[in-house]
């Protein structure tokens, strides 16, 4: 298999392989495909030690990089999942909270490498993106809450 054009490269301080197989077994169309060692020591690992993991994220390719502590992850990246309804959004969140994670405000949470993700119902897009009051109305609900509920924004769309 020929190597993406384009690979997301992720950093993590030494737990690349642990958040790998934990994003496997929790989004569909997401695997691990390689693990590779350490040639020689370096500054973030010794010879023999996971360097590098390859995997996809709901079929988008990654490279984590067991780089060391020396740049932490903030929300200027997250991944954005998309979500069909509230049981969906509940099992991601869940268990990327539950998982050692933290909530954070708007479907934002944090997982617990200090990954970013928008677990954001598609309800809530398609009612933000189609504009006026009904948006409006949405958006000001979404402000309120931490995991979206699906029911409170139909709710606000209909005012």
């Amino acid at each position: 298999m020929a190597t993406p054009k384009n690979i997301i490269c992720i950093w993590y301080d030494g737990q690349a392989e642990e958040a790998a197989n934990f994003y496997a077994g929790l989004f569909p169309d997401t695997k691990v495909t390689g693990v590779h060692r350490a040639p020689s020591d370096n500054p973030s690992t010794k010879a023999g030690a996971v360097l590098t993991v390859e995997f996809t994220v709901m079929g988008i390719p990654c490279v984590g990089l067991n780089g060391g502590p020396a740049f932490p992850h903030s929300e200027a990246f997250s991944f954005q999942v998309a979500t069909d309804n509230q049981d969906e959004t509940d099992r991601y969140w869940n268990a990327i909270v539950g998982n050692g994670g933290q909530e954070s405000m708007c479907g934002w949470c944090k997982d617990k490498w200090g990954i970013f993700w928008q677990i954001t119902p598609r309800a809530l897009v398609a009612a933000i993106t189609a504009g006026g009051a009904e948006a409006k109305r949405a958006f000001d609900a979404m402000m309120t809450m931490r995991k979206i509920d699906i029911a409170t924004i139909e709710a606000a769309i209909k005012g």
